[in-house]
């Protein structure tokens, strides 16, 4: 059973530091091409997205699932990418949705102006839309992308 043997506790831990390294590489570039370049958020998002999916599959593959050699590596990123791509399908909706207001709530705090209400809102949004992903990412993943190791 998943995180009552210490092996999976251990997978786990390195799953949760790979996702914390995924989700640097996510917002970091999200931030650089939505204040850089004013690209809108969902579309940042989802680039940055795809920056954070392949820097994940690498990571995890190589270090938190070493023994998970079953499958070709092609056919293990397409199983895993899309895993992450149904994950979209949550993220969008609530970088599109969730993000107005939520602008709009950072801009009734005081001493806060209106640049740093929208940065604050598009890094919260984000980092919800984030949240909700990695769980759905770590069990899908653990059960049918890595599911070749004991």
């Amino acid at each position: 059973m998943i995180l009552t043997e210490n092996k999976e506790r251990v997978r786990f831990l390195k799953f949760a530091v790979v996702g914390a390294i995924g989700s640097a590489v996510d917002i970091l570039i999200m931030n650089l091409l939505t204040h850089i370049f004013n690209m809108r958020l969902v579309y940042a998002g989802t680039i940055s997205l795809i920056c954070a999916i392949l820097s994940n599959f690498l990571l995890n593959r190589f270090w938190t699932y070493p023994d998970s050699r079953s499958r070709h590596f092609l056919h293990q990123l397409s199983m895993f990418f899309l895993v992450n791509l149904i994950g979209i399908a949550f993220r969008i909706p609530i970088l599109h949705f969730v993000e107005p207001p939520m602008a709009r709530a950072f801009e009734g705090l005081v001493h806060l102006s209106q640049a740093s209400a929208e940065i604050l809102a598009k890094n919260a949004t984000l980092g919800l839309a984030i949240g909700i992903v990695m769980i759905w990412n770590f069990f899908i993943n653990r059960y049918w992308t890595y599911n070749d190791i004991d």
